[in-house]
């Protein structure tokens, strides 16, 4: 098992173990992809990566982080998205998508226009929702504690994106619950103060997102692989953490969960992260051992050996890189070339392609 070896899920053959995690580009009016969305994921294909997936996409119009997010709330949203998948498969890369609520964390500017909280005048929206009327920050709005009559309107606002993702032709389905948004605010107990049935407890806070999944999974054709992203750890007191992620994702794979894409922290604004190269690696092959379930590891990971390493040692079935497909969308092509593992180009980049050296 090596960076370069296909990984199967479910029907999917990813042709090698590197993916591009989904990255807000606050690019969208309405909710609409666009010639950027294309260009953008296009390229990440062309290099080489093995999946490519959209960034967070809106359940609802509420649900977005800022006004400029995609989304996936009306049927309208479907065909600039499946002009993405289809471009993404041809390259040879599988098409993902992520459906998301940002919950107390959204109405928010674009981070280059500050990413602070946004009134009504500049686009935004009031209220925002969470489980609990608990403010992630002195600057944000306080948010409006979900009904339980509001949470099954949620739930199916899930369940009828993922049947828009689906016709839009996406092979992978990833749930975001993670950094702090709507569904990790419910499993996390700083933000989570509820007495119902969808707080205080473990299998309480956890219900949301099980429920969720269950339902994702029934949408989701049997072939397909359904993915879920979580914070292992709020790396914060009283928190969210490890032990909570890891029985949290045997109960996912009971529901018909495949992988989990493990990253970190977003559910307090003091959290004490401890980064440093692949600083969440070890979250994603605790899952793996523990939970007995594939995962993705993500998190400073730059460097082709680095990569290798992780997936050959099993910390990792596969490696999302954010930041660094950013910098370099070859980022998979060059790596092979590094490691000596021959790797497809696209025939229209033949006369650029490195040649690998042979050792005598």
């Amino acid at each position: 098992m090596s960076l370069f070896s296909p990984f199967q899920l479910r029907e999917v053959v990813f042709r090698n173990r590197v993916g591009i995690s989904p990255m807000c580009q606050y690019s969208c009016q309405d909710g609409f992809a666009t010639d950027w969305h294309l260009v953008h994921l296009g390229s990440r294909a062309v290099g080489g990566a093995g999946m490519v997936m959209v960034e967070a996409t809106a359940v609802s119009p509420e649900g977005r982080i800022s006004p400029q997010d995609l989304g996936l709330w009306k049927d309208a949203h479907i065909e600039p998205l499946a002009r993405v998948a289809r471009f993404i498969q041809e390259q040879g890369a599988v098409a993902a998508i992520q459906i998301a609520h940002a919950g107390r964390k959204a109405s928010a500017a674009a981070p280059w226009n500050g990413g602070q909280p946004v009134g009504i005048a500049e686009g935004g929206w009031s209220p925002v929702l969470a489980p609990s009327a608990i403010p992630f920050d002195e600057a944000s709005q306080t948010p409006h504690a979900l009904t339980v009559s509001e949470i099954e309107v949620l739930k199916a606002a899930f369940a009828a994106a993922a049947r828009r993702a689906l016709k839009a032709g996406f092979q992978v389905l990833e749930l975001h619950a993670a950094h702090g948004y709507l569904l990790h605010s419910f499993l996390s107990p700083l933000s989570n103060q509820r007495t119902d049935a969808y707080g205080g407890s473990l299998e309480n806070r956890m219900r949301l997102l099980l429920e969720i999944a269950t339902e994702a999974r029934q949408i989701w054709p049997e072939s397909l692989p359904l993915w879920v992203r979580i914070s292992a750890s709020d790396w914060a007191d009283g928190g969210w953490d490890v032990d909570q992620s890891v029985q949290l994702c045997r109960e996912l794979k009971k529901r018909g969960v495949d992988l989990i894409d493990v990253s970190s922290g977003g559910a307090v604004p003091d959290a004490k992260i401890q980064t440093g190269p692949g600083y969440q690696v070890p979250f994603a092959e605790a899952i793996r051992q523990q939970a007995e379930i594939p995962t993705a590891a993500v998190g400073m990971i730059t460097e082709a050996e680095q990569a290798n390493a992780i997936i050959e040692q099993g910390q990792a079935n596969l490696v999302l890189l954010g930041r660094e497909s950013l910098r370099n969308p070859y980022w998979p092509l060059h790596a092979a070339h590094q490691l000596g593992v021959a790797q497809a180009w696209p025939p229209q980049y033949e006369r650029g392609k490195p040649r690998i050296r042979q050792s005598v």
